[in-house]
């Protein structure tokens, strides 16, 4: 931060980038946890197909409500790393406003949609198609504002990364939370269901005034505006580079360095520069999808013998712990930032949590036909998720704020949305993964 920058009064900035980090993640968190809901509406004569069952020995579900978790986290990565990808060459094209502004009224009309859809009944088989296009729309729009907002956030100093993350991981906890509440209160699964969506549409309508609030902030103005003149200043040497010898103008640079004027700078130019950052949150979220929730969803406590603990395991210890504690490592870059962006130990830590798949797998994961279990006391399984969760969190956000920060000032916007788009990499990757992961046990 520069000496002469104004001061983000009240945290104004921060507490907006916080809600808008909410709203970039809130409406998939909604759909992820209530997916007791989901499945409870596809219960029915799907089970049977023309050439008989399609019942899994062992399991009793019908295809629909076994394959749910798999397909509908496929459906939600793929359009968020192809829109992610796009966003990436088209952030320059269409306006910053009209990307996110848009994104989120999408994303509010289809909430929308889907909570005046739960007092409709439908058969499961249009329901189940149904409700994937609809999580199809969210993430691809997601998938634009995700990576428009760390943009943003990328001309801004490194700090104001910190606050998307954050909002991100609240909006898993927030989402858990609110599935525990609903048991709780003993309510009906639809009467939840209702009042999930409904949560997530009050959350959103805050994530655009909030939005809209943004460009009246004295501190954001300033960066924006610094930002653009340095944009303007380098187009502007860029052109007397053009010009024959000796006619160049002679005028002051604004505030630069006394380096030679640069050449234009190519996606594939700053991608050289960030590479590493870019493919180690990829791995990060390629390792969590891929286990997170395909896998860990189907974890049974091997010490609740049908007591309340039963039906709280699952709700507690695999969607709020991993929330909670995925918030905390997001939020804790806040405060520390080790390793740096140029220490070798970022890359080796993200690389180690690849042995969370096969710690999750061996354990009492049900129903199960190869691999045997290992790890069966529900203590295994917390411990390994608080871990899990923790570095998703930390390095994830690690990764996201030192990215934009390898290049330069003006760059920043085109870095941060290289790395949303590895970030969606990564998740689209997982999501491919976790078909194999959960077939193989």
């Amino acid at each position: 931060m520069t000496a002469n920058a104004p001061q983000d009064r009240y945290k104004a900035v921060w507490i907006i980038f916080f809600i808008l980090g909410l709203g970039t993640l809130l409406p998939w968190n909604f759909f992820m946890t209530a997916t007791m809901y989901f499945t409870d509406r596809l219960k029915g004569p799907l089970n049977q197909t023309a050439n008989g069952t399609v019942e899994i020995e062992g399991d009793s579900r019908n295809v629909l409500e076994a394959k749910f978790n798999n397909v509908m986290t496929l459906c939600a990565m793929v359009p968020l790393l192809i829109f992610t990808c796009l966003n990436s060459f088209i952030h320059q094209r269409i306006p910053q406003k009209l990307r996110i502004s848009g994104s989120l009224s999408v994303i509010f009309v289809v909430f929308l949609i889907t909570a005046v859809l739960v007092k409709v009944e439908m058969d499961p088989l249009p329901f189940f198609a149904f409700t994937m296009i609809k999580i199809i729309c969210i993430n691809s729009f997601g998938a634009i504002l995700q990576g428009s907002v760390f943009g943003l956030a990328g001309m801004l100093p490194e700090s104001y990364t910190t606050p998307i993350m954050s909002g991100q991981g609240l909006a898993g906890t927030f989402a858990a939370f609110s599935m525990i509440c609903a048991i709780a209160s003993g309510s009906k699964l639809q009467d939840s269901a209702f009042g999930y969506f409904i949560t997530a549409c009050v959350v959103i309508l805050l994530a655009i005034v909030s939005y809209f609030a943004l460009p009246k902030m004295e501190f954001f103005q300033y960066y924006s505006e610094s930002n653009s003149s340095r944009s303007m200043a380098d187009e502007e040497n860029k052109m007397d580079l053009l010009k024959p010898e000796g006619q160049a103008e002679k005028r002051p640079v604004l505030s630069l360095t006394d380096e030679e004027p640069r050449p234009a700078v190519s996606v594939l130019g700053i991608f050289k520069r960030i590479w590493v950052m870019a493919l180690s949150v990829c791995f990060v979220f390629a390792v969590t999808i891929g286990t997170f929730p395909a896998v860990t969803v189907d974890v049974k406590s091997s010490i609740a013998k049908g007591s309340a603990w039963d039906q709280y395991f699952i709700p507690v210890s695999c969607f709020l712990l991993f929330n909670v504690m995925d918030w905390v490592g997001r939020s804790l870059t806040a405060v520390c930032m080790w390793p740096g962006k140029d220490s070798m130990w970022l890359p080796i830590l993200v690389f180690a949590r690849v042995l969370f798949i096969p710690l999750f797998i061996l354990c009492n994961v049900q129903p199960r036909h190869y691999i045997p279990v290992v790890f069966e006391h529900d203590a295994w399984y917390i411990i390994f998720m608080i871990f899990f969760s923790f570095s998703n969190g930390y390095l994830a956000s690690l990764c996201m704020c030192f990215g934009p920060k390898k290049v330069s000032q003006h760059e920043a916007e085109t870095a941060g949305a290289i790395m949303a788009f590895f970030l969606s990499l990564g998740l689209a990757v997982g999501a491919a993964l976790s078909f194999g992961f959960r077939a193989m046990i």
